[in-house]
């Protein structure tokens, strides 16, 4: 199967001044309704908050010479850069398990791609940038605090290993948007791999347009996944890639304690990227059945329900694609039942993988996944911190007298007592040298998460008072969340009880 002829490098601007980047938009050569063609809404009074000098390198974006005021009214949309071609993209989703046949872009426009420093077609997209055809009966905006946090969370997760959406720049736009009360408004630069969903083919399956799902399907196959072009079911292929990505994405948001908050179909990126961070939070003490967001009333999105929920999505990605399986209904269900029913297996071999990293584990034994789970339930019966627990461990690893930190976090010492006489006997197996395994795990067993309640103040800060050095030292602590920061040692604490934050919200 020959790769789709949209895919060529983006072109040079004939007559342009020095560009800020080079775009191309090939997603806009796709059929027009795939999408629908707009320019943002300019923003009255656009001042840059955060520029992401680091990713913009990465990108070849080059902002040598801007002015801050240039570059907030380029990320607020009111310039829209050479060769980009604007465009808001339709998608259908599950939502909490209800299905709507049209959501779309309702506050984001894509502005079109860059080929990054490594030859990787990159999305860049304007997040708030105004109403849309999908927007309903939304007003296209972003309030300031939604942008920041996605700007915060996303950026850490980029730090923490995870793939992830990223963050260019924060703006905000001069002018009040209005939800439970009156707030700032911004707009956020969101970089991706692309922004294509499963709710994306769900559109057009929903239509019964198969030449669109077909269509979409290749397009995905040439940008993201070009190996299964050559398989003998280029689509069953297509299918089970998709389907160990996000095995490999799942099990690592479980090994940091990340919960998602809004896992609809909608929000699940082929790509394999986290994507969609609204009532996002990390879980502090460990609990299966922590759930955060406000609009999550019955924990369908709960941090244990991950990856079933995962898997769920998979399963109406699979539906999209059935047609294209094979012709014989009956065979191309039992191809995708195949591919989905082997998601939990892949998830559990790349969650067990990891857990093994973080534990200081050489090799595979099979008492492994007992270990762990013995010492998830313990720190479950003690509301013992997930990330502080696993970060003292480290040190626990490396001397054998080191407990003490590490012990003290469980309301009964006595249940970590036990299991560490039978972790210790697990890391002899091996006879790995104990400094270099305690250097190992910091390195997968983060000192600093986006704490919520660190994050709450930091928003309230910049909401409240205009204040954003809270934000600005946040994202210090958190582009580095592996080393030890003795400077910003307080944020790796967990929240007193008044600090707690028991609800998440998504801000739309």
């Amino acid at each position: 199967m020959p790769p789709s002829d949209f895919m060529d490098e983006p072109p040079a601007v004939e007559g342009a001044s020095r560009p800020i980047a080079v775009f191309a938009n090939s997603y806009a050569r796709l059929p027009g309704h795939f999408f629908a063609r707009l320019d943002p809404t300019p923003a009255p009074k656009p001042r840059l908050i955060a520029f992401n000098e680091s990713l913009a390198s990465e990108l070849g974006v080059d902002a040598r010479g801007l002015e801050p005021d240039a570059l907030a009214a380029m990320f607020a949309g009111n310039v829209v850069p050479p060769g980009a071609e604007p465009i808001a993209m339709a998608y259908a989703g599950h939502q909490f398990g209800n299905f709507v046949p049209q959501l779309g872009d309702g506050r984001a426009i894509l502005l079109g791609e860059v080929l990054d420093r490594n030859g990787a077609r990159r999305d860049v997209q304007l997040k708030g940038a105004g109403k849309t055809p999908f927007s309903r009966r939304g007003d296209g905006r972003a309030a300031l605090g939604p942008v920041l946090r996605e700007y915060c969370v996303s950026e850490a997760m980029h730090a923490l290993g995870i793939p992830t959406t990223r963050a260019l720049a924060a703006v905000s736009t001069g002018e009040p948007v209005y939800r439970d009360r009156q707030l700032p408004g911004a707009v956020l630069t969101r970089v991706a791999s692309s922004h294509i969903r499963v709710g994306t083919f769900q559109y057009f399956a929903a239509r019964g347009d198969l030449e669109a799902v077909e269509r979409l399907a290749g397009y995905v196959v040439d940008r993201h996944f070009p190996e299964a072009r050559d398989a003998e079911r280029p689509r069953l292929a297509l299918l089970q890639a998709v389907a160990d990505r996000q095995a490999r994405l799942i099990a690592r948001w479980m090994q940091v304690g990340f919960i998602h908050g809004v896992m609809n179909t909608d929000n699940t990126a082929l790509s394999g990227e986290t994507i969609d961070f609204g009532p996002c939070a990390f879980m502090d003490s460990y609990d299966p059945a922590t759930a955060f967001s406000a609009i999550d009333e019955y924990g369908r999105y709960a941090y244990g329900n991950q990856p079933i929920v995962a898997q769920w999505n998979l399963a109406r990605f699979a539906e999209t694609l059935l047609p294209l399986l094979d012709p014989d209904p009956k065979r191309a269900v039992e191809l995708a039942n195949e591919a989905i029913s082997a998601f939990m297996a892949r998830y559990q071999a790349h969650w067990l993988a990891g857990m093994r990293e973080k534990l200081g584990l050489s090799g595979e034994e099979d008492g492994d996944l007992d270990l762990v789970r013995d010492l998830l339930q313990a720190l479950h019966e003690s509301a013992a911190d997930f990330t502080l627990t696993f970060r003292r461990l480290c040190a626990a690893a490396a001397d054998d007298t080191a407990d003490a930190e590490a012990r003290g976090g469980f309301a009964n010492p006595g249940a970590y007592d036990g299991w560490a006489v039978r972790w210790r006997a697990r890391l002899a197996v091996g006879g790995r040298d104990p400094g270099a395994r305690a250097e190992a795990m910091r390195a997968v067993n983060p000192a600093f998460i986006p704490r919520n309640h660190r994050v709450e103040q930091a928003l309230d800060a910049a909401i409240d008072r205009g204040d954003f050095s809270p934000f600005a030292d946040l994202m210090t602590v958190l582009s580095r969340p592996y080393e030890d920061q003795p400077a910003f040692a307080a944020y790796a604490d967990p929240p007193r009880t008044e600090e707690r934050v028991l609800r998440t919200f998504c801000g739309t």
